[in-house]
């Protein structure tokens, strides 16, 4: 509001009584808006001009305080076997987070200068319905940066697994990599002289021990659910395990919670997902390697007596069976506690140290699983003790 000054007349009064006039009294005169605006019209510069941009940058923008993930500390999002937000613990899962997560996920998106379009379709429902948290998000964009990651992260299951795991992708390495070798290893002490000449079977065994350590780190692994509610028709046991963790032993985020029933639910429903591919990888093996070995003592009959036929079918259900059970077990308590709850909040900001430990543990697991196989084979009857002479 603008003031302009006048000058009032001294009062007759004063002359009257011989007294010299005063000074005249200057008070403030108000001046209507619309004249404060053709008043400040006439300044050298427009109200509607924004700053300069060096004033703009000395002007200090809010920044969200790092949010570590739930799995990167012990409390906060995680109720582990805490039943209240799961009505019973069946359903409680589907119906979306706390508004809190949805609006530390748009101040996130906002500060990198995005949109929520421009996230995956789940990726952003998720946020929009608050199942995902700000952390979840600020990971996301920066995995974008690296070509590889970009291009994994157009797939669901990867996308789930990498954003919920860093390192997942190179503890899907490392665990390839050793099977690689201890396989390669085992077959090279069974075979010996004949390694060379056979290596058509070599090759085919190692190859499928190679899906089926991919698929054990993929399907155990910890990950951020960005599926979608189930239909309200869908029966109860399909959305008792729509609503199950991937893995039993996994830190829930912020705002979610799994009983203890759901996390039994996550040891089944992976037992049976290896159960199928332990058989199925153990079914296309044998059958090659049968074949292969069939094929050798058609072109050289000496091999008759040296080399014996492998049991199909009961090699493949008893394999399907070990990984149902022992690696099952085995997997979910190296990635969800071990890994996640024991080495991860202890060595966060050390991640050489971190992979170098994990890549310890996952190959002691591996060695431990050949002794057991061995072990379980020979107490099935899928393999026979080589007598001495």
């Amino acid at each position: 509001m603008a003031f302009h000054y006048a000058a009032m007349p001294s009062s007759s009064s004063s002359s009257l009584s011989g007294v010299s006039s005063q000074p005249p009294l200057h008070l403030p005169r108000l001046r209507s808006p619309h004249q404060a605006s053709r008043r400040l019209s006439a300044l050298p510069f427009s109200r509607a001009l924004p700053l300069p941009l060096r004033l703009r940058l000395c002007i200090p923008r809010p920044q969200l305080p790092p949010l570590p993930l739930a799995f990167s500390h012990g409390g906060g999002g995680d109720n582990d076997g805490d039943d209240n937000n799961n009505n019973g613990g069946g359903d409680g899962e589907g119906d979306g987070g706390p508004p809190d997560n949805r609006r530390e996920a748009l101040f996130v998106l906002a500060q990198l200068g995005r949109k929520l379009e421009s996230l995956p379709s789940d990726l952003a429902a998720a946020v929009e319905g608050g199942r995902v948290t700000g952390e979840i998000v600020r990971r996301f964009a920066e995995m974008e940066g690296s070509a590889l990651l970009r291009w994994l992260l157009q797939f669901q299951g990867f996308r789930e697994r990498l954003l919920a795991d860093d390192l997942f992708l190179a503890k899907l390495a490392m665990e390839c990599g050793v099977g690689v070798i201890a396989k390669t290893a085992a077959e090279y002490e069974k075979r010996r002289e004949n390694f060379v000449k056979e290596i058509d079977i070599v090759i085919a065994d190692v190859v499928m021990a190679i899906v089926a350590d991919f698929m054990l780190v993929y399907l155990p692994a910890p990950t951020v659910s960005l599926q979608p509610p189930l239909a309200t028709n869908a029966g109860h046991i399909a959305n008792f395990f729509h609503n199950c963790p991937d893995n039993a032993f996994q830190i829930a985020l912020a705002g979610r919670s799994y009983s203890i029933l759901q996390r039994l639910g996550a040891i089944l429903r992976n037992g049976a997902k290896l159960f199928t591919v332990g058989t199925s990888a153990s079914l296309i093996g044998t059958g090659v390697t049968n074949a292969l070995i069939k094929a050798r003592k058609a072109v050289d009959k000496e091999l008759d007596d040296e080399v014996e036929d492998i049991p199909v079918l009961s090699t493949s259900v008893a394999y399907g069976v070990y990984m149902a059970v022992s690696s099952n077990l085995r997997y979910q308590i190296l990635a969800g506690v071990i890994e996640q709850r024991m080495l991860e909040p202890l060595l966060h900001n050390h991640k050489l140290l971190l992979s170098a430990l994990c890549f310890a543990v996952r190959t002691g697991n591996t060695f431990l699983g050949s002794l057991l196989w061995v072990d379980y084979a020979r107490w099935v009857g899928v393999q026979k003790v080589q007598e001495e002479a």
